[in-house]
């Protein structure tokens, strides 16, 4: 059987298998619809015949009826909201016991439900709920409400996260959070299996993420392509699902002294969900406006007590989401010009494939996640509490198009038997397996407060790149036509990946000392492991598979180290409107040494308490990641006017590093300053506006790739061309930079319109300042050979291409059972100087308005749907050139010369709607989505 045959057998087979994948796909969704239609069914059976209905009238103090109030069970789960005349019948469990009743501008009712007979309740006008939320970010020594905290805090419930109608949870506090960014990267290989957010523009790595109060692990990525978060990894927050979430607490400050590492932007705590009395089910579909990026989704929320002493609250969450494309028509003149390639010819392929063949969106990702939040009481005095999550994503993207004229043959692997060659489309597929749980007791006695804890969570992240192949082993021969490899190239390869563990152990304790004095003091031990995972020996050999080339035996290893810190955390009232809070932290790691940070925080209340002024100077440090000293690897990039290009990156412990003088790496510190002032002159309305300036000393940076000078006479370039080394890329303690800004919260609620009622949030984000301070902390090689390893490119990735400013205007509207959100999120410009640009120009991005709606409907206390419609006026991202001096403006005016600018920022416009990189929000445009949630 020749090779020809077997090729042409295999491509048959392939065929095959996928339209039986696709067959399969079919009848999955299939059997999940019939399944999720028998399962409401199961459950509308089970509830009516273990419940009873309850009915009822509510009032205010006056006894005035309440229209629109929301009847809920103790799990907050809302059963059903009250009629124009105040009434309400709901269906509940007979075992169910109370009855909560909530509406905007009244305190929330606990009834208990009678044996029979119709209950009256009377609610009193209160403050808003969420300003007495007791929350756990901001001081060791005690819990506090945001009315009383020193520090800023946003506190996110889940409804309002899920009511943005967004897939996942960071894309979800994207448009409720204003100095929360992430963005959805086009073609950047593994940065599609997680995307990189950012708090205060400030890196994914300086936001600390917490689940119940105890340190999440991070990610196996760290971020090597010219992308937002670059040289950086963070925790994936996207593996959350919203329905397992109770609330987030974001604490918009520095947080090291309380915390430890990498809370130097501030910290996340995301609260799971603990109710027991019932749960729910919530189906979800999607699509997007151009009918791609289609999805669906099954998501389970359930919780039960486990006897009288205990409870467990357990999510399930399926999820499939389709490929989004979004490509640009490409330009032949910039094609041929970069490719060295007969105008002719490209123009011929262009005709065929006016695209070029590339994909350019969001990629099709498959979602598993399970988690499990629960706790049970020893004794009186101890309770036993775990949690404990897995998640499986599977991402399937595209790397760039090979044309015939960029890859001028497959050398017969990649195209069928007697088909002409038109090039092709390597895949990229990413397997994340993304695990956390945390077992630990809490024990009040004597005053005491003591949790003891350990917390284990790991990330593990494999990657296989198809219909690809070795180009340095596929056909070459030596002079008498025999190959050079015994066998000829795979077409999929093993790339390899990498890999995160950590295990943390936690002794809190925590006392009130009188009424005034609060303590705290603790302890925590944290061992981390990185590992990264061998590919194929085809996927790196010789060059390695085409787009992305696997791990090498040489590059790949374990590393480890550990840390142990301890901190001491003291609160005092000095009166009751006067609080000053104090702490102190000490860390010693085993591969970088000692750190100590300190906070003090204070808050004053005036005008009986409607008016608090609050502030916090302190210091803090972030340790290098193990990723940032260990990881070294052949890397792709697209380097404009020159395609796609293959650089490396070493860490500073290799001999390349060495050889130029490489520092090892060092911790960061920072110290950060924070002011403002709280407003709440009525019970409807509250503004709160803060001032930060963070100033980071040391920051760890990824440095553009360091080739010759050109100067045969600098000691860079003889070391460069004496060890064979065409260019390298390494991390370096590189720069200090200075970050400043003003954060704006505001309220106004209870509206009365018609019979319903309104309420406007605002809350806004604008960068003063992000800038370096100080000249680059070259290494001496790279400083007398003229060069420096932060370029215009990477210093704009790092200031100025996140949004200047943004702001959240919200409207939500409550009409019986209907419930309207509108919603406008506005993104300002952001600045950007791509590699390869005319150093005269940058790109700009036009400050957009992005609006969504919601409508969410109440059918019965059982079942409510939610409607939503994102973006949508198909606002898009938009750009431009602007010109920085005289030179810039000559450019401009000339529309050739602006021709061959923007085909170098867009490769030749495959990317014309994001210029590759340094856009700032979503270009898929509109999207359309809907849950049908049925309570169980």
């Amino acid at each position: 059987m020749t090779l020809s045959t077997i090729f042409t057998e295999s491509v048959s087979i392939a065929v095959s298998t996928q339209k039986r994948t696709l067959l399969y796909r079919s009848r999955f969704i299939v059997k999940a619809t019939y399944f999720s239609i028998l399962l409401i069914l199961l459950c509308k059976q089970s509830i009516a015949q273990n419940s009873r209905f309850v009915s009822g009238t509510v009032k205010d103090t006056s006894g005035v009826a309440l229209p629109g109030v929301a009847v809920a069970f103790a799990n907050n789960q809302t059963g059903t909201y009250t009629d124009s005349d105040g009434k309400f019948t709901v269906q509940v469990r007979k075992n169910t016991k109370h009855l909560s009743f909530s509406f905007i501008g009244f305190a929330t009712v606990e009834a208990a439900i009678p044996e029979s007979g119709d209950m009256t309740i009377v609610m009193k006008e209160a403050a808003n709920q969420l300003d007495e939320v007791v929350i756990s970010v901001g001081s060791r020594a005690s819990q506090r409400t945001l009315t009383d905290t020193p520090l800023p805090i946003d506190n996110v419930a889940v409804k309002d996260l899920q009511s943005t109608g967004q897939l996942t949870f960071d894309k979800a506090l994207q448009y409720r959070v204003p100095s929360f960014n992430t963005v959805q990267t086009p073609v950047n290989d593994a940065t599609s299996l997680l995307d990189p957010y950012e708090i205060r523009n400030m890196g994914p790595s300086r936001t600390l993420i917490l689940i119940n109060g105890k340190r999440k692990n991070s990610s196996a990525l760290v971020y090597t392509q010219t992308s937002p978060g670059r040289g950086e990894s963070g925790a994936d927050i996207s593996a959350i699902p919203m329905d397992a979430i109770k609330r987030v607490e974001v604490l918009r400050d520095g947080a090291s002294a309380q915390y430890g590492s990498d809370a130097i932007a501030g910290v996340m705590n995301i609260i799971l969900k603990d109710n027991t009395d019932g749960g729910s089910v919530t189906m979800r579909t999607g699509i997007t406006s151009k009918g791609d990026g289609k999805m669906v989704g099954i998501s389970l929320n359930n919780g039960v007590n486990v006897s009288d002493k205990g409870y467990i609250n357990y999510t399930i969450d399926l999820s499939k989401v389709g490929l989004a494309n979004r490509p640009g028509t490409v330009d032949a003149q910039g094609e041929a010009s970069d490719f060295g390639a007969d105008i002719n010819d490209v123009k011929a392929f262009l005709a065929i494939k006016p695209d070029a063949g590339n994909i350019n969106g969001s990629p099709e990702t498959t979602a598993s996640k399970f988690l499990v939040n629960g706790g049970i009481d020893i004794n009186e005095h101890t309770e036993l509490y775990y949690n404990a999550a897995y998640v499986y994503k599977k991402v399937n993207s595209f790397a760039n198009y090979r044309t015939p004229y960029w890859r001028p043959t497959d050398y017969g692997l990649l195209t069928p038997a007697g088909e002409p060659y038109l090039g092709y489309r390597p895949t990229f597929d990413g397997d994340l397996n993304d695990y956390n749980g945390t077992i630990g007791f809490k024990t009040n006695k004597n005053g005491w407060n003591t949790d003891v804890s350990f917390t284990t969570g790991g990330n593990r992240q494999l990657y296989t790149v198809s219909n690809s192949l070795n180009r340095n082993t596929a056909g070459l021969t030596d002079s008498e036509g025999n190959l050079l490899y015994r066998e000829r190239s795979p077409i999929i390869f093993r790339a390899g990946g990498y890999s995160f563990s950590h295990n943390v152990g936690n002794i809190d304790v925590s006392r009130s000392i009188s009424e005034k004095v609060n303590i705290a003091f603790g302890s925590e031990f944290r061992s981390e492991n990185f590992e990264i995972i061998k590919g194929d020996l085809a996927s790196y050999e010789a060059g390695g598979a085409d787009s992305f080339a696997g791990n090498s035996a040489e590059n790949s290893f374990k590393s480890n180290r550990y840390n142990f810190g301890g901190y001491l955390d003291v609160g005092v009232d000095l009166t009751k409107d006067f609080l000053i809070n104090a702490t102190g932290r000490y860390e010693n790691y085993s591969d970088f040494g000692d750190a100590f940070v300190y906070k003090f925080s204070s808050r004053y209340k005036l005008l009986d308490d409607k008016i608090t002024l609050r502030g916090s100077i302190s210091t803090g440090f972030r340790a290098p990641s193990l990723h940032q000293i260990n990881v070294q690897k052949t890397q792709y990039g697209f380097v404009p006017g020159q395609g796609i290009q293959v650089s490396g990156l070493v860490n500073n412990v290799s001999p390349q590093a060495k050889l130029i003088g490489v520092p090892k790496l060092d911790a960061e510190r920072s110290a950060n300053f924070t002011l403002g002032i709280g407003a709440k002159p009525s019970e409807n309305f509250n503004l709160t506006i803060d001032y930060y300036n963070i100033k980071v000393n040391n920051r760890i940076v990824l440095g553009n790739d360091i080739g010759p000078s050109g100067n045969p006479d600098a000691n860079l370039d003889k070391v460069l061309a004496s060890n064979n080394i065409v260019g390298l890329s390494f991390f370096v303690n590189a720069l200090n930079t200075r970050t400043s800004g003003i954060d704006l919260v505001a309220s106004y609620k209870n509206i009365a319109l018609g019979s319903g009622t309104l309420r406007f949030n605002l809350a806004g984000n604008y960068t003063l300042k992000n800038k370096r301070e100080g000249s680059v902390k070259n290494p001496a090689i790279i400083a007398e050979a003229g060069q420096t390893v932060l370029n215009a490119t990477q210093e704009a990735l790092m200031f100025t291409s996140r949004p200047k400013y943004k702001a959240i205007l919200g409207a939500d509207y409550t009409l019986g059972k209907f419930n309207f959100i509108l919603t406008n999120t506005v993104f300002g410009p952001t600045k950007f100087r791509n590699a390869g640009m005319n150093e005269n120009l940058q790109v700009e991005f036009l400050t957009k308005v992005v609006t969504d709606l919601g409508i969410g409907y109440q059918f019965n206390n059982t079942i409510s749907a939610t409607f939503n419609v994102n973006n949508i006026f198909n606002v898009l991202p938009e750009w431009k050139f602007v010109a920085l001096n005289a030179e810039g403006d000559a450019i401009l005016n000339n529309p050739d010369a602006v021709k061959v600018q923007s085909n170098l920022v867009t490769f030749n416009q495959r990317y014309s709607r994001m210029t590759y990189d340094g856009y700032h929000f979503s270009q898929l445009g509109t999207t359309f989505s809907m849950a049908l949630n049925v309570k169980i």
